[in-house]
């Protein structure tokens, strides 16, 4: 890319260029994320450049692995012109401030959100950190509920059915294989549906020093869905496998709570009972099809764990499924 990190500083009037700092490398060398320190303003940048030789961490070296990532980084790019230039402290994101795209090569220019007092992830979460995080994915669903948009997925997540075939290929449990449509169908069908981050891991989430307020980035899967499609992947990245199960009340319980409340600020309109009944029985739905992505995907991966299969063996013995 002939544009240079000096130059996106001159464009947007930053001042002298003091340092820069890469905070980490993309997945699978897809590029890098930078903090620029200008001398009027800190800004974060996000570059993307396809590799040469695409290498997976997990071996999923394919065609569609790789036309699923270049769709996510177009979809981010529309996901920062659209929706985040007006400021929601209820959900919190980055402002894009600038949109660069050449041949193999993106670059998002955004808002470093350490200026703003959030500068913290964790790989710990402390209950203000899952009280931020699942009040964060409540207002985020409540605001979009019922809304659609041609710029983002048809259908969010990095893991739903249509975009994995070769992890289903390759998934060996035969019962889950063959009901696999099914609970796809009941997650895309169910009544409510919203628009989902599609990526809500803990690390996805900056916090501020003590873990009460936060924001959330990488909106590379943000699509439509079913809310619970989000809480059950992030709770599934901040809760111990061994504490899902004395946990699992506590996480639903915050997060009804937080969306009644935001659902009477966005969409009032809108029956929050009705809403916590139909998305509480999506809870076992959701969690046992990020399960069969994870299963065949990566059968040694820890969150296959006893947790994960029990919810699975519910969901397969359902009449819900049963009777579809």
């Amino acid at each position: 890319m002939k544009l240079t990190y000096k130059d996106i500083g001159d464009q947007l009037h930053l001042g002298k260029l003091i340092s820069t700092h890469t905070i980490q490398t993309l997945w699978s060398g897809y590029g890098e994320l930078v903090r620029l320190q200008f001398e009027y303003k800190s800004i974060i940048i996000k570059y993307i450049k396809l590799p040469k030789i695409n290498n997976h961490p997990k071996g999923w070296n394919t065609d569609i692995s790789h036309k699923r990532k270049i769709h996510s980084y177009q979809v981010e790019v529309n996901w920062y012109k659209e929706f985040s230039q007006t400021v929601d402290q209820r959900c919190r994101i980055p402002q894009g401030f600038r949109y660069i795209q050449e041949d193999g090569e993106w670059l998002i220019v955004m808002e470093d959100l350490a200026s703003i007092g959030l500068q913290y992830t964790t790989q710990n979460a402390s209950k203000n950190h899952l009280i931020s995080s699942l009040t964060w994915l409540a207002n985020f669903h409540a605001k979009y509920m019922g809304k659609r948009s041609e710029f983002i997925l048809d259908i969010g997540t990095y893991w739903h059915l249509d975009t994995r075939p070769d992890e289903l290929e390759a998934l060996r449990d035969t019962e889950l294989k063959n009901k696999a449509k099914q609970i796809d169908s009941i997650l895309n069908n169910a009544k409510y549906q919203t628009i989902v981050h599609g990526d809500a891991k803990l690390a996805n989430f900056c916090f501020n020093d003590d873990g009460s307020q936060c924001a959330a980035v990488d909106f590379q899967y943000v699509g439509h869905g079913c809310g619970m499609k989000d809480v059950v992947y992030f709770m599934s990245s901040s809760i111990e496998p061994h504490q899902c199960v004395q946990m699992q009340e506590w996480v639903l319980n915050i997060y009804f709570t937080a969306l009644k409340k935001a659902l009477k600020n966005y969409q009032p309109h809108l029956n929050s009972d009705t809403i916590e009944e139909e998305y509480r029985a999506m809870y076992t739905i959701a969690w046992a099809d990020f399960y069969r992505f994870l299963k065949g995907w990566s059968p040694d991966h820890y969150k296959i764990n006893k947790y994960s299969q029990d919810i699975t063996k519910e969901v397969l013995a359902s009449d819900l499924l049963n009777d579809l």
